[in-house]
């Protein structure tokens, strides 16, 4: 377990949950270590748990505490077009969408990059997009991960053309990328925390700085 989480998460036993943190990306050995299967390896990085199937949901679930709050962890076992009916069995209601946390992939940001934002669009992503049909509202928080390489303006280089995109998103990440993210994964971690216990603003004042 990283060190950052060990005093604050704890395994627990409820059915009653406060937040709902989902990694998305694609089932099956296929899709393992590919960047659009970030979100899902980012969330398993961040809480080094068991994960258990979960033939309802159709997704691998455990049950962890952040601070005093109680968490659901998911990462959906459908293909990610259809994340949203995991995600749905587990967040019953506009209100209780306010406290599910999506972590995703995103290629118009730069690899090892960050950004945190709450009630807004999909932008594009098919993941998202399937997660707000089924909780039918935008207003719950998203933890996008640049996956994109970056010019020397330090802008993502985003490929043009859905071919070259799903190529490049489908692709097997390098080993210097496998590197990165496992300090993304940290920082990941350390921004749930303040977004849990301290709230949106004070998390996206702090990680959407730089």
């Amino acid at each position: 377990m990283n060190s950052h989480l060990t005093q604050d998460l704890c395994l627990c036993h409820t059915s009653v949950m406060s937040y709902i943190i989902a990694g998305l990306g694609n089932p099956g050995q296929e899709y393992e270590n590919t960047r659009h299967n970030i979100g899902r390896i980012v969330l398993m990085s961040i809480f080094d748990t068991d994960f258990s199937f979960d033939k309802k949901i159709n997704g691998l679930v455990s049950e962890v505490k952040i601070g005093k709050d109680k968490t659901k962890l998911v990462s959906p076992e459908t293909f990610m077009n259809n994340s949203g009916k995991a995600v749905a069995h587990l967040v019953k209601s506009i209100k209780a969408a306010e406290k599910l946390i999506v972590i995703y992939d995103d290629f118009n940001l730069p690899l090892g990059k960050i950004r945190i934002s709450y009630n807004r669009s999909s932008g594009g992503h098919n993941g998202l997009q399937s997660i707000i049909k089924a909780v039918k509202t935008e207003a719950f928080l998203r933890i996008r991960i640049g996956v994109a390489p970056e010019n020397a303006k330090g802008v993502a280089k985003v490929p043009h053309g859905d071919d070259k995109i799903e190529k490049f998103i489908l692709g097997k990440l390098k080993d210097e990328e496998v590197k990165v993210i496992k300090k993304v994964s940290k920082r990941v971690g350390e921004a749930i925390e303040v977004l849990i216990k301290e709230g949106k603003d004070k998390a996206m004042s702090i990680y959407n700085a730089d």
